[in-house]
Parts: structure tokens; C-alpha cells; sequence
């Protein structure tokens, strides 16, 4: 029986919050891939973190599994994320960066020709998004893709750096969180002067929402490098 769009929603809001999330992916990923993005979208913006997260991390797994029986399709929903971030569209664009790094992460393809898009977002001479929320979103999506595909981002570990000196604490953590997986070198100094820093973020990573200080960020990074 073919789901509405409502049912479908609910549906999957339950596999969502359910707490084996990890079976949850995978009956997910076999309900249809575009009214699926859809409900997605729509998680995007629920006040609770571990939804709007749980959100992404299977945004990611629906759109690279679309990626690998067609593309184009695929291709159409980054181009959605990316109009999301556009002043003309009108909206904010939570979640879309971090859906961007998190696909891309999951689909090397798509990695290799919108890894550019995504780091342009934190390039005063291309498209910097000025948005503080924003930008975290950005810095973890750099991350989250930095953590698979390191090679998709050169000429990256710059810009990330002011992000390590913001009065945002989760600027600071996620860029540094970044820089580890770039494998940066030159971050060593800063992320040494981090490693003491007590704020308290909320991170997701391994498909898990948990609260870390920044200074753990930090000396994980370290030895990355």
C-alpha cells in the first residue's frame, strides 16, 4: 500500500527517534528516496537536536544510495541544499550544510564534484555565509566530510582557522574537530591553546549526539595529526 505523505512522515519520525537508530537507517533507506528527502527537509527544523540530527545522518544514506542508481537525482537535491543556503530563497537553510557534509561523505561522487560548493561557504571571496548559525552548520559539514574524504577539500585548512579563535564555542569545537580530520599540521599551536578550553557543545558524530567539551575536541585533533 503506497504511504501518504503524512503517513510516510510519521512513519518515519518513529524510526527516527527509535533507539536502535541504526536498524532505523535501513528500513529508511527503502521507502521511496524523494518523499523521503521531503520529510527530511521537514526534520530540518524541529526544536529537538537528536531529530534534526538523526535527520541529516539518514539524508545522507537515502541521497547516496539515490546516488548510486541515478545520479541526476542525486545532483537535484544537492542543487536543493545549495538553493537553501541562497539569499533568494527566502529561507535560513538549517541543516543544509550539515546534510551537504553528510552526504558527501557517504558518496564519493558526489563528494568529488560538490566538495567546492561546500567550502566556498567559508571563503570571504566566494560565497561566506555571514550567519553564525550557519556557519557551524558549514564547519561540521567541512568536518564530517574531511572525516572520509580528506582529499576533496585542498586549500580548505585556512579559512577554518578564525573559526578556532570565535566567541562561538561551537566554532571553535567543530573547526577544530575539521582540522584533525585535514590532518592539519599548521593547527598544532591553536589547537594546543584550545586543549584547555572547558565549553560544553553538543556534537554528533558516529551517528551518536553527545555533550563534549571543546578542549576534547581539541586534543583529539592532535592525534589525528
Amino acid at each position: 500500500m503506497k504511504l501518504t505523505g503524512r503517513q510516510l512522515k510519521l512513519k518515519i519520525y518513529k524510526l527516527i527517534e527509535a533507539e536502535d537508530f541504526f536498524a532505523s537507517l535501513e528500513t529508511i533507506c527503502q521507502f521511496p528516496a524523494r518523499q523521503s528527502v521531503n520529510v527530511f527537509f521537514s526534520f530540518f527544523y524541529s526544536k529537538e537536536e537528536i531529530i534534526k540530527w538523526r535527520a541529516i545522518a539518514a539524508m545522507g544514506r537515502v541521497v547516496s544510495k539515490l546516488a548510486d542508481e541515478n545520479m541526476e537525482s542525486a545532483r537535484v537535491i544537492m542543487r536543493r541544499l545549495m538553493w537553501n543556503l541562497n539569499d533568494e530563497s527566502g529561507g535560513i537553510g538549517w541543516g543544509s550544510p550539515e546534510a551537504m557534509g553528510e552526504i558527501m561523505a557517504q558518496h564519493k561522487g558526489l563528494a568529488n564534484e560538490f566538495s567546492n560548493i561546500l567550502r566556498s561557504y567559508i571563503r570571504e571571496d566566494e560565497n561566506y555565509l555571514e550567519h553564525e548559525m550557519l556557519q557551524r552548520g558549514v564547519v561540521w559539514g567541512i568536518g564530517r566530510l574531511a572525516q572520509a574524504y580528506p582529499e576533496t577539500l585542498p586549500q580548505t585548512e585556512s579559512h577554518l582557522y578564525p573559526f578556532l579563535k570565535s566567541a562561538d564555542a561551537y566554532h571553535r569545537g567543530f573547526s577544530a574537530w575539521a582540522l584533525g580530520n585535514l590532518k592539519s599540521l599548521p593547527a598544532a599551536t591553536a589547537l594546543k591553546a584550545l586543549s584547555e578550553d572547558n565549553a560544553q557543545i553538543l556534537f554528533f558524530n558516529d551517528l551518536q549526539l553527545k555533550p563534549v567539551t571543546v578542549g576534547l575536541l581539541a586534543k583529539e585533533a592532535l592525534i589525528n595529526i
